[in-house]
Order: structure tokens, then C-alpha cells, then sequence
């Protein structure tokens, strides 16, 4: 007889470790399992910290694979929110789902449970009102929004032990925790799902290898970015409805600390919104890591991305964010994240598999940037595994000028902003599309079939995945 459980979730990021932990409290006596692709967070480790270059892990890479999922181990901030907000200004649309107050609530509740297993008490961006009001208003008469909420920093390192004891806490209150095993297909018959059908992750490239299926009433989604492209598969296959989403494209910048220093000092990480001429498309500041690491992570099909990690102890004395430029595409276009991949394939080309980074001043001047050049950068670059070249050879027109344009209106509130010897890294690309058409209890049109997290586009960051997945608990045994 084949194996039954209550639930399934497919992934093992924040979205599916809080709907667990939410099931343990509530004492629901659920049989729950977790699948994970990749491995338990205490053998989660990145070569490139000791030897200086991405050796692409096989099967999958262990900063974006494994329990915690790819956004614990980049920077580990929570983002939270200001009392007096009227609305939820990041973390993506759970609030448009359960409403601001609720998400309010949920966000406090949460942030608890973080503070229970060990999180920072202190919060970043919350003493300084005076000073951040200032530079709110410097930013708007250049016709930015520079968006200030409380930041809880983890720290890339603390978040390993912190999601250690969680990993800990569910598995001992009796939730099975399946690692290594890939979620092959969906089971679904009569449009409603039964189950899901396993393989061994080793067996990635096998198409004739042994499977198994393990049955359920109700299935979660959980899979995160990681899974988006696994996800667009699933959706076309089942016919499980979707809505056209969009994709974040751009680079990570790096810059000297002290060019960043008031908004590093006062508000930790700032978000900052532009319109730039002369496309107005949306261009934001996104994950920045005061005296942090650029760094490198690798999706399907060995696809190398570039992200940014702060540490609590190791410190650089360069700050590093992404510069990313929102695409939503018009019809007859649909397909987001095959147009996201493709510039990532590009720019990897360019790279020799490797992230490409350049010097803002060659960009302007026309012409690549060559070692000798970086060797002598005022900027001395973070990620030592990244090769010298021209990012405007991948990154589209339309995309590169409203970077460059960003980053000229930035400078005129934060001097220094569009120095010649700062640093961009590219790609950076944030694969939010195929939005899941869910209702009110988060339910597909697959009766018993759920999509919480930044994977089904609800979501955006740790945070906010995290409370998805303790209203998920609530849905489900409601």
C-alpha cells in the first residue's frame, strides 16, 4: 500500500519549515511530510568561502537548495513594518490575499517565533527618525521613494543556526523531513490532487530511474525562486492556472562603505524606487549588505547568478545591493522567466560560466573592463571568482540605460552613488513570474492543491514567505 499523509509540501524553504511549525503549535495531529530537493541545513556549505571559485554543486547548488531555502542564506533580513503604515510596502501580496492588519499581525507573530529560536533582538532602522526623514525628503525631490521599515539582521552565518534549531524542533515534534529527493510530478486526477511522485535528486539527468508515490489529500506548493522554472512545468502540464507575472533583471552594485554611510548607519538598508526617463519602467534598490560579500549561486541547468551576503562577524568595507528593473511583458509575449534566463545564459557565456563584473566608469567610456583595470580599482571587488568583461553585451537597451540613469538620480542624494570605480555584477535576476491564480484560502484550481511563497509569486523575501506559511497552517486546519 503506498504511503499517506495529510500534507505534502514540495520545498523546504521558510514558506514550508512555518506552515510546519504553525501545525505543531496549533496541535493539529496532521501527518505532515516535507520534500527537499537538497540537503539539512547543517551540511549546507559553499566552496567558494574557502577556495575562491563556484565549483557548481552537484546535483544542485547548496546556497539555493536545502532546508531554509535560497533567501536564508544570502543576507538574512527580516523585513518588518512601520505602526503607522497604511500599507505593506515590501514582501510582495500576502496582504492583498488576508488584508494589512491581518499581515500586520502575522508579520509580529512571526517575527517571535524568529526571536524564540534566536534572533537578533536588536532592530536596525528604527533610532534615527529625525535623519531618515531627511534623507526621505532629499530622495523625493529627485523623484525617488526611499522607503524606510525596521530590519531584524540575521546575518548569513546566524541564519544557519538559527534554521538548524527549527530543522530540529519540527522533525522532533513528529513532521517527516525527506532530503535529496526530487518532487518528479504532480499526481492529479479529476482535477483534484492525490499525491506526488519522488525521485532520488542524484538521479536529476535520469529520465528511466526508479520513482515512487507517496499520496496526500492536500499538497503545498513551497518551492521558492529556485523552483519557478520547475513550477511553470508543473502549471502547463496540469493546466493549473496562472496569471502573467514579471522578472526583476539587473546587477548587483558594489560601492565603498563610506559612500554609503548615512543610509548604512541610519536605516540599515534603504529601498530606494525610481521611474528613470526615459522608459519610467520601475527600477529599485533591493537585499543591501553594509560591509558585506557579493557572491554567486547557481540554478537549473548550472545557470550562474550573482547575490550579496552580510555577515555578523565578517565584515568587508564595501556595501553591495541590487539595481533590479521590473518587467512585465505585454501579449502576444508570456513566457517572463524563459526571457530572464536567457539574458542569465548570455551574460554566463561571457563569463565562462562565471559571473561578469565591470567598472561603472569603462560602461560610460564604452568598453570593457580587463584585470590589470580591476587590479588597480579603488573598489577592490568582494567576489574573487567573478571575470572581468562587458555586462552591456547581454543586458538589453532598455534594461542597461534605466540602470545607468538609476544610478546618475541616485547620486544626486547619495554622493558618490556613480563613482567610475564602482562595481556592477551581472546577472542578477529575481524569478518572481507565473503567478498562481489562488483564492482566499490560497487554493489553485486543483482542488486540494496550494502555492504559498516567493515561488507561486506571492511572496517576496524571508519575512513574508514565512508568514505565508503560517496562514497556510491556519487555512488548512480552518
Amino acid at each position: 500500500m503506498k504511503e499517506k499523509y495529510d500534507i505534502i509540501a514540495v520545498g523546504m524553504g521558510p514558506g514550508a519549515v512555518f506552515m510546519a511549525y504553525e501545525l505543531i503549535k496549533q496541535n493539529s495531529n496532521k501527518k505532515v511530510l516535507l520534500i527537499e530537493q537538497g540537503k539539512r541545513v547543517e551540511d549546507r556549505n559553499c566552496p567558494i568561502e574557502k577556495i575562491g571559485k563556484c565549483t557548481k554543486c552537484k546535483p544542485f547548488c547548496n546556497i539555493t537548495s536545502g532546508f531554509s531555502g535560497a533567501g536564508a542564506f544570502s543576507d538574512g533580513k527580516l523585513s518588518l513594518y512601520n505602526p503607522e503604515d497604511d500599507d505593506i510596502h515590501v514582501g510582495g501580496e500576502l496582504h492583498k490575499y488576508i488584508g494589512v492588519e491581518k499581515t500586520k499581525e502575522l508579520i509580529d507573530y512571526t517575527d517571535q517565533i524568529y526571536l524564540e529560536f534566536g534572533a537578533d533582538k536588536k532592530l536596525e532602522g528604527v533610532e534615527f527618525r529625525e535623519e531618515v526623514s531627511k534623507l526621505k525628503k532629499r530622495a523625493k525631490k529627485e523623484n525617488l521613494n526611499l522607503i524606510d521599515i525596521p530590519i531584524r539582521h540575521l546575518g548569513t552565518e546566524k541564519a544557519h543556526e538559527l534554521y538548524g534549531k527549527i530543522e530540529k524542533y519540527i522533525e522532533d515534534n513528529g513532521v517527516t523531513l525527506m532530503f535529496d529527493t526530487m518532487v518528479k510530478d504532480l499526481i492529479i486526477e479529476d482535477r483534484q490532487v492525490k499525491g506526488v511522485q519522488i525521485k532520488k535528486s542524484k538521479d536529476i539527468d535520469k529520465e528511466n530511474c526508479e520513482t515512487e508515490d507517496i499520496m496526500a489529500d492536500k499538497v503545498v506548493l513551497a518551492v521558492g525562486r529556485k523552483g519557478a522554472n520547475w513550477l511553470v512545468g508543473m502549471c502547463d502540464k496540469h493546466n493549473i492556472k496562472t496569471k502573467a507575472g514579471c522578472v526583476d533583471i539587473g546587477i548587483r552594485y558594489e560601492l565603498p562603505d563610506s559612500v554609503m554611510h548615512d543610509i548604512n548607519h541610519y536605516m540599515y538598508e534603504g529601498k530606494i524606487i525610481g521611474r528613470p526617463w526615459p522608459f519610467q519602467d520601475k527600477v529599485r534598490t533591493f537585499c543591501q549588505n553594509p560591509s558585506g560579500f557579493v557572491s554567486s549561486e547557481v540554478y537549473d541547468n548550472n545557470l550562474t547568478l550573482v547575490n550579496g551576503h552580510s555577515y555578523k562577524d565578517k565584515k568587508s568595507t564595501n556595501t553591495n545591493l541590487a539595481i533590479l528593473v521590473s518587467h512585465n511583458f505585454t501579449y502576444p509575449f508570456n513566457k517572463p522567466i524563459d526571457y530572464g534566463r536567457n539574458v542569465a545564459k548570455n551574460l554566463n557565456e561571457l563569463g565562462a560560466g562565471n559571473v561578469v563584473v565591470q567598472r561603472l566608469g569603462d560602461i560610460s567610456r564604452g568598453k570593457r573592463t580587463w584585470q590589470e583595470e580591476l587590479d588597480k580599482n579603488s573598489v577592490v571587488p568582494t567576489l574573487k571568482s567573478a571575470v572581468p568583461g562587458d555586462i552591456t553585451f547581454a543586458i538589453g537597451y532598455r534594461t542597461m540605460t534605466d540602470i545607468l540613469q538609476f544610478i546618475k538620480q541616485v547620486d544626486k542624494v547619495v554622493e558618490g552613488f556613480a563613482n567610475p570605480d564602482n562595481l556592477l555584477y551581472g546577472p542578477e535576476i529575481k524569478f518572481y513570474s507565473n503567478k498562481l491564480e489562488i483564492d482566499e484560502n490560497f487554493e489553485t484550481n486543483i482542488k486540494g492543491l496550494y502555492s504559498i511563497g516567493d515561488g507561486g509569486g506571492m511572496t517576496r523575501g524571508l519575512m513574508m514567505a514565512s508568514c505565508s506559511g503560517v496562514q497556510m497552517a491556519r487555512n488548512l486546519i480552518k
